[in-house]
């Protein structure tokens, strides 16, 4: 019956509560419900229609029409409803079966829905169907299905992008697919394999479709491309080539080669590879020279030589006498040939004319042989022994305060060696106050003169060569009174004095740039051609001018300051960081006769094995700008003057005064590390608060560093609580945490709202910034409560750290604590003529014309710098007029506090400069 009514003549379907359905066609009305409750009875009643199959999404592919099914159970009819229309039963596909267990009857319907269907839709609203199924008992409608038309655009929206990175770097190569119905599913190919992070846990992708690789391998290095698909096509994008580069690092240093000369003067060398590891995809090649070469010496082998014979002995009992020789003109050394020969040889001593003795008178001549030389041995004895007692009277004293070769060429005439019962004597090593018979130095400048008529002025000495007294000297000292009456020369006098304030003096030179001296971080002295040496206390700063330097006649006024200015700050470039103090010294325009030796504290650790810093000495130009002077270990020709490192300090051997600083930097591959003290501080004076302010300064392990804290404490009221710590600070680009432990909360709360305060990496590393330090605010609970204990860790992130304990009564004053005495209370350490060095001039002259000429040998000037340990760069002192000199010059600036001859006696022993040696120390030691 259904199959005969069109579209147009169904209009609506009704149900009534008696099961029965109208069927209305125009205006005339038909009643089925006879039919219908002949075919549904009553009895038993059928449940409401349910559905084991609703229709599903559906996109129409191109032309492809979707096809929706639905089935249920009981139901007498299925039919769809799209968009709120009914679908013509002709465009149903309806099957029927009966289900074997419930015995119901079961239909399912299909319908076909085309692209012109859903193209003709008009509205906001997507094209959908729904499923309705009738049974006796009622209806029931299935969820909507919505149908679209299903596309894909061909432009990504982002396409990832090809990148190089390093290895074990984390990698993001991003991707937005095209727009399409339905989205588009993403996948990501790397050399057109399909990357699964199930099974590789090295990559992840995002809700975003982005491709990360947590860390890049060298076997991630591809071609990586994104695949965007859904039911209507498939896209690829642009391939991206991901890159993994490995930069290269140096292995170590291998072992120093044997000397290229077997005699004399050679090369050393030793190689390094860039292997460690290697660069690979394009890495950076490893930065610095492959290879290193020094200088060395190799100890000529002597071939031993027999001494002359010696007198033939007394004629002996067997009627003949003996002479011998030694292999001592010279011994063997360094593997030469002993001497070939006898030493020993005998003849008849009475031309065959021997006539035996008695043997009783034998006897009698040995024993009286014996008794005398028995009685010989206890006079030597008895002489020794006066003369020691009589040495060790007058010679109590160190080798400075004796009256020995060393110290006696230059003392006046009058000067008695202080004793070891003096009870104004500071300390046994102490050297002795040589002024005390020439006057009180109440200015630096003086004046030496000579005089024909002098000879009581003289200074008895040995009748050694090498102990030549020195020519007749009168030394004049000069008051401020007198100053302006003296006669000086014209450089002197370009030194014009243009004004003071405030303890500050400063001072014009020949037009140069103004040089402004504080106390405490200055000093000068007038020096003339017999040299000083110029020392700001309790800094390590210090300037030795040798004799000589000054041409004779001419006399300059030479300083020494530690600048603190902004315009002489020391810029550090890249990872550089500065290790010294920035010092100047001058006049900047003096024409020196001889290299200076200057003295920089630094701050660079060095006692590791292997060399982990590039020292680099820069200098100011007069405009200001800074330039580099010489990196330590590259040394050439060119190079203006040479660096001599030690533990705590460099001294730099230079021909032209200016402003001078030392800068360094990490050399790969292993991170450098600089010294740093940590200074806790608090409040001197009696707290009458509830706040209670604690501050750690991080400065550089420099005294100067650390005396400028100490003097900024002074002038705020505080107090050292502890001393200093020492904190190796690693170029790791980790910050310096510092945080307060144990509190006692109760009585006391931190107002820090963070667990801890973190001065920068770059902050401490670059070495500009003074005066580095975090403050701890506390606050008491009530003014009753006067006991604090806590604890202050301060530690570099991943790195070395120390721990302050602090117990303290806020109530008390504080007593003043500090390692080292305030700048305003030391005198200046300068020292004018021949006082200020430890050997005198003529030691000094002896040594230079026995070493500077070279020797076949190698006993020369040479050998000298490798005893001491100044053989870096030999170059440099070969191209002196006196290389010995230069050498006695910066051994005296790295042992102007220790006063310490030993080292330089030590090497005069092995070089076989006996001579030498029996002036220094006959006379230096009891």
């Amino acid at each position: 019956t259904h199959s005969r009514w069109t579209r147009q003549d169904w209009q609506k379907v009704l149900f009534t509560d008696e099961s029965r359905f109208c069927l209305t066609r125009g205006d005339e009305t038909s009643d089925y419900s006879e039919v219908v409750s002949d075919s549904f009875p009553s009895a038993p009643a059928e449940p409401l229609p349910e559905f084991q199959l609703e229709p599903e999404d559906g996109f129409v592919v191109k032309n492809r029409p979707v096809q929706l099914r639905c089935r249920a159970a009981p139901a007498t009819q299925i039919y769809f409803k799209c968009n709120g229309e009914w679908v013509n039963q002709n465009d149903h596909v309806t099957k029927e079966s009966l289900d074997q267990i419930t015995g119901l009857v079961v239909r399912e319907v299909d319908i076909s829905v085309s692209r012109t269907q859903v193209e003709e839709l008009f509205g906001l609203e997507d094209y959908w169907c729904q499923c309705v199924a009738w049974s006796s008992a009622g209806t029931t409608k299935s969820s909507r299905a919505y149908v679209h038309i299903a596309y894909l655009r061909k432009a990504f929206e982002q396409e990832p992008l090809g990148r190089e990175v390093r290895l074990e770097q984390e990698v993001l190569l991003q991707c937005r697919p095209p727009e399409g119905i339905p989205p588009a599913e993403v996948d990501w190919l790397k050399n057109e394999e399909t990357i699964d992070p199930s099974q590789d846990s090295n990559f992840l992708m995002t809700i975003d479709h982005d491709l990360i690789i947590k860390q890049a391998r060298l076997s991630d290095t591809a071609n990586y491309t994104c695949v965007a698909r859904n039911h209507v096509a498939r896209r690829r994008s642009s391939t991206a080539a991901l890159i993994v580069y490995v930069s290269g690092g140096w292995s170590s240093w291998t072992e120093w080669l044997e000397c290229s000369a077997r005699c004399g003067r050679g090369w050393q060398r030793r190689t390094r590879s860039c292997t460690n590891p290697a660069p690979l995809n394009g890495g950076a090649f490893c930065e610095g020279p492959p290879f290193q070469r020094v200088t060395c010496t190799t100890l000529c082998p002597v071939d031993g030589g027999w001494t002359e014979w010696a007198k033939w002995s007394v004629c002996g009992t067997e009627c003949t006498h003996w002479t011998s020789r030694e292999c001592q003109a010279p011994p063997p050394r360094n593997g030469g040939l002993h001497c070939s020969g006898s030493m020993m040889e005998s003849k008849n001593c009475t031309d065959g004319l021997c006539t035996p003795l008695d043997p009783g008178i034998g006897v009698m001549v040995y024993a009286g042989l014996v008794g005398a030389l028995l009685l010989s041995v206890v006079l030597v004895l008895c002489v020794g022994v006066l003369a020691y007692r009589r040495n060790c009277h007058h010679l109590q004293g160190d080798i400075t305060d004796s009256s020995s070769a060393l110290t006696a060429a230059f003392h006046p005439g009058n000067y008695k060696p202080p004793r070891q019962d003096n009870p104004h004597l500071l300390h046994p090593s102490a050297p002795p106050d040589l002024t005390a018979t020439a006057g009180t130095f109440r200015d630096p400048l003086f004046s030496l003169r000579q005089g024909a008529n002098d000879g009581h002025h003289k200074i008895p000495m040995t009748t050694s060569p090498l102990l030549d007294p020195l020519p007749s000297l009168k030394i004049k000292v000069y008051n401020s009174s007198t100053l302006s009456s003296l006669e000086l020369p014209a450089e002197l006098r370009g030194l014009k004095h243009v004004g003071g304030t405030m303890g500050r003096t400063v001072y014009h030179h020949g037009g140069h740039h103004t040089v402004v001296r504080d106390p405490g971080h200055s000093t000068s002295a007038t020096l003339g051609s017999l040299g000083g040496r110029l020392g700001i206390p309790n800094t390590g700063v210090s300037l030795l001018v040798p004799p000589g330097t000054i041409p004779q006649g001419k006399f300059y006024e030479m300083y020494l300051i530690i600048n603190k200015s902004e315009k002489t700050t020391l810029p550090s470039e890249g990872s550089q960081t500065v290790l010294s103090p920035v010092v100047s010294c001058g006049p900047s325009g003096m024409l020196l006769s001889r290299p200076v030796v200057l003295t920089l504290p630094h701050c660079a650790q060095l006692d590791t094995p292997t060399p982990d810093w590039t020292l680099t000495l820069k200098t100011q130009t007069h405009q200001g700008a800074w330039e580099e002077v010489l990196t330590v270990g590259e040394e050439s020709l060119s190079s203006p003057c040479y660096l001599q490192l030690e533990e705590s300090n460099c001294h730099v051997v230079m021909e032209q005064l200016g402003t001078y600083g030392l800068v360094g930097q990490s050399c790969p591959p292993q991170p450098a590390c600089k010294r740093l003290q940590l200074a806790l501080f608090a409040p001197r004076a009696p707290c009458l608060s509830l706040d209670y302010i604690l501050r750690i300064y991080c400065t550089q392990d420099t005294p100067h560093a650390l005396r400028e804290v100490l003097e900024l404490e002074r002038s705020l009221g505080g107090v050292l609580m502890e001393d200093p710590k020492p904190l190796l600070f690693k170029d790791s680009y980790h910050n310096l945490r510092l945080s307060i432990h144990d509190i006692p909360h109760s009585h006391w709360r931190s107002k820090l709202l963070a667990k801890y305060q973190e001065i920068p990496f770059h902050h401490i590393w670059s070495g500009g910034q003074r005066l580095l330090h975090c403050t701890f605010s506390l606050e008491r609970g009530s003014l009753a409560v006067s006991q604090l204990s806590c604890k202050i860790c301060v530690r570099q992130v991943e790195g070395e750290g120390q721990i302050f304990q602090l117990h303290t009564d806020i109530q008390e004053t504080l007593p003043p604590c500090s390692p080292i005495p305030s700048g305003g209370t030391c005198l200046p350490s300068s020292q004018v003529g021949p006082y200020a060095f430890r050997l005198p001039t003529t030691i000094r002259q002896k040594i230079c014309a026995s070493l500077d000429a070279p020797s076949a040998r190698g006993c020369d000037w040479r050998l000298l710098a490798h005893s001491l340990d100044f053989d870096r760069y030999l170059n440099y002192f070969a191209t002196k007029p006196s290389p010995t000199a230069v050498l006695l010059d910066l051994w005296e600036a790295c042992h102007q506090g220790d006063a310490d001859l030993v080292s330089l006696a030590t090497a005069l022993e092995e070089m076989g400069k006996s001579e030498v040696m029996v002036v220094m120390m006959t006379d230096g030691d009891c």
